[in-house]
């Protein structure tokens, strides 16, 4: 359960995350929304009933999810040869092109993380619902939200669409069962997250288990000990950046002769088919992204060891930019999974993944961990050693 609530009859008191400023949060009516007034961080915002539709999307996205995996996902069609992709297919191909890393990534991304997050929110809506503290209710509210950002589902969608339009002048694509099911169950997961509010979730369980109230003086950790970490992901996630962009991140093979493509490579042959928009989206989530956030990061964490006491609004706002986009750089890594689990037709059409995809993926998942290890409380505060955010 989050310690850093307070509650008295007439107001809830709580630590904002991002500054750690003590705030009273009075009754909100229906759609009403608490922010803090030192950052600007969104405390809460209350809907009638969350509970009761949290329950709903999340069981629909688990039945959509559960349906998306037996039947076909797409079907590939070239001079009278078929292939037909199924999400078992596609982790099952990148085993046997010895990527099995990549196929546990793209297996926890867009499956087993969900498929988690869905069922943390079942049971705690279960109880909630039923007026009853949820049996170590905080243990899993605390899964929940460290889960959310690692799941993936509407960028491997996204992916999806991409895919279909870097192949639609090469075969015929007809999406199965399993494509609309998944898109279905993105869609349930997105309500679901709308709905979802660590600040009421956190009172809900609080009142139903607790009947002491004490506003936590945690304060952020040791300035050194984070920037430190933050740095070795940011400095790992740097060397490993090169070869994502220098060596091949997938290969095709058309009539036996082969065609290796880099990152930038994909983004160019786009731009010169015509496809401007996806060109763009690709270049941005794949190129723009990763060194935004590398550079930002990294400013970030310098503007703090050397304490700078200005702009501290602006700053913040810029983490919570870069922490919120940083996971759709996976959007290529998804590009080349699809691909190479839909064209296998030997030597008249084949994709085979590079080694950049394994690169590429390390530099995103390295700058996700990151951000999160960045701990935008010690933007506000003046000194290492002042335990006050205040």
């Amino acid at each position: 359960m989050d310690d850093n609530v307070a509650m008295t009859e007439d107001s809830i008191e709580v630590r904002c995350p991002e500054c750690h400023l003590s705030v009273s949060v009075t009754g909100l009516q229906h759609k009403q929304k608490a922010l803090c007034p030192r950052c600007g961080y969104q405390l809460t915002l209350l809907r009638f009933q969350a509970n009761d539709k949290i329950m709903a999307f999340s069981l629909a996205a688990l039945c959509f999810l559960i349906a998306s995996i037996p039947f076909e996902f797409m079907i590939f069609s070239v001079q009278g040869q078929f292939q037909r992709m199924n999400i078992p297919l596609s982790i099952s191909t990148l085993v046997e092109q010895e990527y099995p890393i990549l196929a546990v990534i793209q297996l926890l991304a867009i499956y087993v993380i969900p498929a988690c997050i869905l069922i943390c929110m079942i049971y705690l809506s279960f109880f909630l619902r039923k007026q009853k503290y949820p049996p170590h209710g905080g243990w899993v509210k605390r899964i929940l939200f460290t889960l959310l950002p690692w799941s993936m589902a509407e960028i491997f969608l996204v992916g999806a669409l991409i895919s279909l339009i870097k192949i639609r002048d090469l075969a015929d694509i007809a999406l199965g069962l399993s494509f609309y099911a998944y898109l279905l169950f993105t869609l349930c997961l997105l309500c679901c997250l709308v709905y979802l509010d660590d600040f009421q979730l956190s009172r809900d369980l609080r009142r139903l288990g607790e009947t002491r109230w004490k506003l936590a003086k945690k304060a952020p950790p040791s300035l050194s000990h984070v920037t430190q970490r933050t740095w070795a992901y940011l400095v790992a996630a740097l060397i490993l950046y090169i070869p994502a962009n220098t060596l091949p991140i997938m290969h095709t093979r058309v009539l036996g002769q082969e065609q290796p493509s880099t990152i930038l490579g994909g983004v160019v042959s786009l731009w010169q088919d015509g496809s401007y928009p996806v060109a763009l989206v690709i270049f941005i989530a794949s190129i723009a992204v990763p060194v935004g956030k590398l550079v930002v990061l990294s400013w970030l964490n310098y503007s703090i060891q050397k304490q700078v006491a200005s702009g501290q609004q602006w700053r913040t706002r810029l983490y919570r930019i870069t922490d919120f986009i940083g996971r759709w750089s996976m959007l290529d890594v998804f590009v080349v999974a699809i691909l190479v689990s839909l064209i296998q037709l030997g030597n008249t059409m084949s994709v085979y993944p590079g080694p950049a995809a394994l690169a590429f993926s390390a530099v995103v998942i390295l700058t996700m961990l990151a951000a999160n290890s960045f701990d935008s409380r010690l933007i506000w505060i003046k000194k290492p050693d002042d335990n006050t955010s205040e």
